[in-house]
């Protein structure tokens, strides 16, 4: 199988070699990988041209943007003018963080499972970092059947079915319901083990607090199941104020009458997919 490879790397000097340099060990080789070089002001785009300059699927894009590291609009801006590159001539496309590295069989096991199961839309593994003690350790905080916004792989007809990906904080999830809405499987890979360079959530600003529960907004979630989300999200990290910033988001958005990012269609099958799954749990525990 061919694919598409696009990351957006804003001063990764630290950890983009690292992510390249595994790249360019993968026993299947990208057909062509985009570096969106985003406003970086240190040596990323150094790193960038030295791999640009020995291996020919690397490109390089330079773009503008703001400073703020808000997540989802910084981000997936910068994943759609490296998009924008790219012909339709690829079996999937991934949209790929620059301060990760992968597992030399990454992406000739994920290619497997989509030749495998062509009802599967989207894949990936899972993300390790270093703990106390030093020891790279699991850190997925989400239900087990997500797959991490740094390392989605889509194939082409459930990428283009979902429309591709939305520039707002929430499209790690928002890409999930919509893969689902239009019949299509997602796949948790266990033994694909991804090292994180950079610990989750430290480079986000203090803007972002509220945008989870705009995003639940804009998801139409509706207030129970927002309050039901944004309760989980304070247990799993032991923060208490997480639901508060969420909910705030919510009413905030709410009062603002924010533009929502689903159909009215798309709305009724989230809220009934998220339901079906909240009992699931809940009879599962009995």
């Amino acid at each position: 199988m061919e694919y598409y490879i696009v990351i957006p790397a804003h001063n990764e000097e630290a950890f983009l070699e690292e992510t390249l340099r595994s790249i360019t060990t993968q026993t299947l080789l990208p057909k062509k990988a985009i570096i969106v070089n985003d406003h970086s002001t240190d040596g990323t785009e150094n790193i960038i041209d030295r791999y640009c300059n020995t291996h020919g699927f690397f490109t390089k894009l330079n773009t503008s943007s703001s400073d703020e590291h808000l997540p989802g609009s910084k981000v997936i801006n910068a994943f759609r003018k490296g998009h924008d590159l790219l012909d339709d001539s690829y079996d999937f496309i991934v949209k790929l963080d620059a301060d990760l590295i992968l597992p030399e069989n990454y992406f000739e096991t994920i290619a497997k499972v989509f030749q495998q199961d062509p009802k599967i839309g989207l894949a990936g593994g899972f993300v390790y970092e270093l703990d106390a003690n030093n020891l790279w350790t699991l850190n997925h905080p989400m239900d087990k059947k997500h797959v991490r916004g740094a390392f989605k792989a889509y194939t082409k007809a459930c990428f283009k079915a979902i429309g591709g990906l939305k520039n707002k904080m929430g499209w790690d999830t928002m890409d999930e319901l919509l893969t689902q809405y239009h019949g299509f499987d997602i796949k948790t890979i266990a033994g694909l083990k991804v090292k994180h360079l950079r610990p989750t959530g430290k480079a986000y600003n203090a803007k972002a607090k509220l945008m989870q529960g705009e995003a639940m907004y804009a998801m139409d979630y509706g207030f129970w199941l927002a309050l039901i989300a944004s309760s989980k999200m304070a247990f799993k990290q032991k923060n208490p104020k997480i639901l508060y910033h969420n909910m705030k988001g919510f009413f905030k958005a709410k009062g603002e009458q924010l533009p929502k990012m689903v159909s009215p269609e798309e709305g009724i099958f989230i809220r009934q997919l998220r339901w079906r799954g909240i009992k699931k749990k809940l009879i599962g525990r009995k």
